[in-house]
C-alpha cells in the first residue's frame, strides 16, 4: 500500500515538474528523463500509472482487501498485489475482470492534445 501511495506522489511530482519545466529545480533531470524515454514509451508509463491508482482508489473505497477482491473477480490475489504495484502487465480481460467488481470499467477516449 505505501509502494502504490509513493507512486502516485512521484507521479504528481513529475506532473508538477513537467509543467514547470526548467523552472523547478531539477528541471534539467526532466530534460533527461525525457531523453531517455520516447513520448509513446512516457505515455505507456502515465497511463499506466494512473489505472493502478484508480484501480487501488476503487478497491479502498469500497473498503476490501486483494484477497476478498479475489473472490469478487476470479483474479488470484499474488496477480492483483503484482497489478497494483506496477510489477506486471496484465491481460486486459484481467484488467476488467478485476475492474467489474469495484464498478469500473475502462472506456477509450480522444487523447489529449497540447
Amino acid at each position: 500500500m505505501r509502494k502504490n501511495r509513493e507512486q502516485e506522489i512521484a507521479k504528481r511530482n513529475l506532473d508538477d515538474l513537467r509543467e514547470r519545466g526548467t523552472e523547478a529545480i531539477g528541471g534539467d533531470v526532466m530534460e533527461l528523463f525525457d531523453s531517455l524515454m520516447t513520448a509513446e514509451e512516457i505515455a505507456e508509463s502515465d497511463l499506466q500509472a494512473s489505472l493502478i491508482c484508480e484501480l487501488v482508489r476503487a478497491r479502498n473505497e469500497k473498503g476490501i482487501t486483494q484477497k476478498q477482491l479475489e473472490e469478487m473477480s476470479g483474479v488470484r490475489q499474488p496477480v492483483i498485489a503484482r497489478i497494483e504495484s506496477g510489477k506486471n502487465s496484465p491481460q486486459l480481460h484481467t484488467i476488467l475482470k478485476v475492474l467489474a467488481p469495484l464498478g469500473k470499467t475502462l472506456a477509450v477516449v480522444p487523447l489529449e492534445t497540447k
